[in-house]
């Protein structure tokens, strides 16, 4: 368990540390003699059951509030620390407010210096310390008289055995995330190198793990680890831990970076955020509005963009875009401070909605239902309501980056379709967003064939760029694949029409292409050029160029090159000498085939070189080859049907 001191400045935060745990915290020669602390303390206690204790003591001065967030981040029990001369103060109200927006729901209070107030003034300050308490989720705290400063204090006994019952009564995190790290802490030791501290909030690290520094994008290498001041081989969520790093220095480390899981670390200098001002906030917030923003053990200055209206008032809650100078890491339903532009006070707190907030229409309808699914996710943890939101499909990968859960662990909805990307992704849709692009698609072809009768269809690119331009290819031949499938669309070539759609020659356009397909035929390898077949049947270029192209749109001739057409029985004879020069012909092998180069297709065909080229070309173009350099390859499964690339 990790313990959090909170409090105003001289109310004995350290002194209470050590006495519970044998340690001085103050390890400045500066905090030593001013008598105050001015960065994080660090004590670890070890337990009777083999657990450890861990204690971060935080500074209690107003101007460190941000060390004072940086350690109250990720800590799982909050000692709030009251003198019983001062009572309640300033920074003990803005220590309380910062517990609460962070979610800090459990913890005791530590009423200090009791030896210098009389009976009285103890009730009375436990009185207020109760009305304090009351509207937060530390109402009925116990309360501790300590006099922390004498030797076997009965208060700091009972405060010790009520942490220690505490801490038994922790379950162990069962945590599948995968890992982060804020770091607050980064120094060196001789013989050693680089090492980071910080609360583990997600997942788990092992010795030689890759990781991230955020926002930096360098990697680093774990050499060693200590969880809560022990040597280990596996460091855990709710641990205090030290990484010792490999392959970075410690100039390129900064307090408020993260060390993280390469999946997590994508970074964004906007943010959107469900944000609460309170009630004593002093301000009302306006776009724009510059503000102190503390995040995990980062420190980063803001301005805000509010999303809702015009105005927030104290006391109100809406959504915010927070845009940074800086990129900055976060995943949704990470908590952050927010302090007002002089950094002198606390106004507010928020939840991370969207950790790569957009730069532009950040109101549009789309953008509001994205965040609202987000704000749904981080509630129940159901990634159903994302999928809903993404008409057009969601990377896994971003997903896994909001969810934090790796990929081979995310929980889908039953009906989500995975389609694989290159590298690995995949796109990740729901089966309704599918039928919806595939409604779209029909009614677009329905509107094509109603202004274009005589044509076959549009072109299968064609038809995605009037349905949804922005649409992944991978994900438009799915909705493709499913349409012909189902009978609903067939597919031509290149070309798409709607089942019930044909296109009817008319007699003397049968009878012309008859004789056209037999001098095609007839040709073999080397057919006319259009205005050569025009002039052999005596019927004008135009006319013959239109039919021919019509009759390539049904798939009975191969447009090669403009005004070439090769006969489809040639063409499916060039294509089965290409796999015979690829080494496929009929053996029965598993070897890979081999590229092929235009030197030796020309001279299987015995066609000139620039006509080889044009037919290997053709050939990649329709997808039964790809080009790698100056040769071939037969693609697997290649067939002589259009591939949209």
């Amino acid at each position: 368990m990790i313990v959090g001191t909170a409090g105003h400045i001289d109310h004995g935060k350290t002194t209470l540390t050590r006495a519970l745990t044998g340690v001085d915290t103050d390890r400045l020669k500066e905090e030593k003699e001013r008598g105050i602390s001015i960065e994080l303390g660090y004590a670890y206690l070890p337990l009777p059951n083999g657990d450890v204790l861990g204690v971060i003591d935080v500074p209690g001065h107003e101007k460190l509030i941000h060390a004072m967030a940086a350690g109250a981040s990720g800590i799982d029990f909050a000692l709030l620390v009251i003198a019983a001369d001062d009572g309640v103060m300033p920074q003990t109200r803005e220590h309380l407010a910062i517990l609460e927006i962070l979610g800090v729901a459990r913890g005791a209070v530590a009423l200090t210096k009791i030896d210098r107030v009389d009976a009285d003034r103890l009730v009375e300050v436990e009185v207020d310390i109760a009305a304090l308490l009351a509207s937060t989720p530390f109402s009925g705290a116990p309360i501790f008289r300590t006099q922390a400063n004498v030797a076997d204090d009965p208060g700091v006994a009972a405060l010790l055995a009520h942490l220690i019952a505490v801490a038994a009564g922790m379950s162990a995190r069962a945590d599948q995330r995968l890992f982060r790290l804020g770091i607050d802490r980064v120094f060196t030791l001789a013989g050693y190198g680089t090492i980071v501290a910080g609360t583990a909030l997600a997942g788990s690290v092992s010795t030689d793990d890759t990781l991230v520094l955020a926002p930096s994008g360098e990697q680093v290498r774990v050499r060693s680890i200590h969880a809560q001041n022990r040597p280990a081989a596996v460091g855990y969520a709710g641990q205090r831990l030290a990484l010792n790093l490999v392959g970075i220095g410690r100039e390129q480390i900064n307090r408020g970076d993260w060390i993280l899981s390469p999946a997590l670390a994508e970074c964004s200098e906007r943010i959107d955020i469900d944000l609460r001002l309170l009630n004593d906030a002093g301000l009302p917030l306006k776009s724009w509005s510059p503000v102190h923003v503390h995040l995990g053990a980062s420190h980063r200055t803001a301005h805000a963009v509010l999303l809702d209206g015009d105005v927030l008032a104290a006391g109100q809650s809406g959504r915010v875009q927070l845009v940074f100078d800086v990129s900055v890491h976060a995943v949704p339903g990470d908590r952050l401070v927010v302090r007002n532009a002089q950094a002198s006070r606390t106004i507010g707190g928020g939840i991370v909605l969207d950790p790569v907030g957009p730069a532009y229409k950040r109101r549009s309808p789309a953008r509001n239902a994205w965040r609202d699914g987000l704000a749904a996710f981080v509630a129940s943890g159901d990634c159903g309501g994302l999928l809903d939101c993404s008409p057009v499909g969601l990377l896994r990968s971003v997903l896994v980056r909001l969810s934090q859960v790796p990929a081979d662990r995310l929980v889908l909805p039953p009906d989500t379709r995975i389609i694989p990307l290159r590298e690995g992704d995949a796109l990740l849709i729901s089966q309704a967003a599918v039928d919806a692009l595939a409604g779209r698609a029909v009614d677009a072809l329905q509107g094509f064939h109603a202004v274009t009768p005589d044509e076959v269809g549009p072109q299968i690119g064609r038809l995605r760029r009037i349905v949804a331009p922005d649409l992944d290819t991978a994900l438009w031949r799915v909705v493709v694949g499913d349409l012909c499938a189902a009978g609903v669309v067939v597919q031509q070539g290149p070309w798409l029409r709607l089942a019930e759609h044909t296109v009817a020659l008319s007699a003397d356009d049968v009878a012309l292409a008859n004789v056209l397909l037999a001098t095609l035929d007839a040709a073999e390898f080397s057919p006319p050029w259009v205005r050569d077949l025009a002039r052999e049947h005596g019927v004008d270029e135009s006319v013959a160029r239109d039919l021919l192209c019509k009759l390539a749109k049904l798939g009975q001739v191969s447009q090669v090159v403009k005004d070439l057409f090769y006969h489809p029985a040639r063409t499916d004879e060039l294509a089965r000498m290409v796999v015979v020069l690829a080494g496929g012909g009929d053996r029965d092998s598993d070897a890979p085939l081999l590229p092929v180069s235009a030197a030796a297709f020309r001279d299987a065909t015995g066609l000139g070189r620039k006509r080889a080229i044009q037919l290997l070309e053709f050939f990649d173009r329709v997808g039964y080859t790809r080009r790698r350099g100056d040769a071939h390859l037969v693609r697997v499964n290649g067939s002589m049907g259009y591939v949209d690339h």
